[in-house]
């Protein structure tokens, strides 16, 4: 049996804020128990940009934790909060390890998607780039929401939707994340060639 990660009622307890699209946000939503060190060094190393698959690099206790955000309990916080049907949808979690300075520019989740969950687990973040800004437009960075910052354990979930606007300051270095996105089973088969062409692309830019 694999142990708990996720502090639940915490991210229970979170008020969806839906006055510009849907969204909840959770500074802390890893159970205080959870050694973050051991955690983190199960992330796998990523040094280029992008998002990466769960491969066998990638450590136990991190296997864990993808296994508990991709389950029916928590899928079933997300139903609730939401209020989206889940059950007929695939779920895809991928990885990112490195940002880019290209990588915080304003955009919206692709329509393939029906929910994004983001999982920062940057240890002793103490830069001002790279947090996560909610925006109330496409067309100003200065003009967000709220801004989630990118430190061990904080989490934002949000509906797509087609003004889900985010994005944040340019930053380029180490930067720790997990996504997990709900897909509308018709899209998957695209979802999963992007990735596949994306994947290749970066195998073929290092040989």
């Amino acid at each position: 049996m694999s142990n708990n990660y996720l502090d639940l009622k915490k991210i229970n307890d979170s008020q969806v804020q839906k006055d510009y699209f849907p969204f909840f946000t959770v500074n802390k939503s890893l159970l205080e128990t959870i050694d973050s060190s051991s955690l983190v060094e199960d992330f796998p190393e990523i040094s280029e940009g992008g998002s990466f698959p769960v491969t066998s690099s990638t450590g136990l206790k991190m296997k864990e934790l993808i296994q508990e955000l991709e389950g029916s309990e928590f899928k079933q916080l997300l139903q609730e909060k939401f209020e989206v049907e889940l059950n007929d949808k695939p779920v895809v979690t991928t990885l990112r390890g490195y940002s880019r300075l290209k990588d915080g520019k304003i955009h919206t989740d692709s329509s393939t998607k029906v929910i994004t969950v983001l999982l920062y687990l940057n240890k002793d973040w103490n830069k001002n780039e790279g947090h996560l800004r909610l925006l109330k437009n496409n067309e100003n960075l200065e003009d967000f929401i709220e801004e989630v910052p990118c430190t061990f354990g904080s989490m934002v979930a949000f509906k797509v939707t087609d003004n889900c606007w985010h994005g944040f300051e340019p930053y380029e270095g180490k930067r720790l994340s997990l996504q997990l996105n709900y897909i509308f089973s018709q899209s998957l088969s695209l979802h999963n060639a992007r990735h596949r062409i994306s994947a290749f692309f970066k195998q073929f830019n290092k040989s």
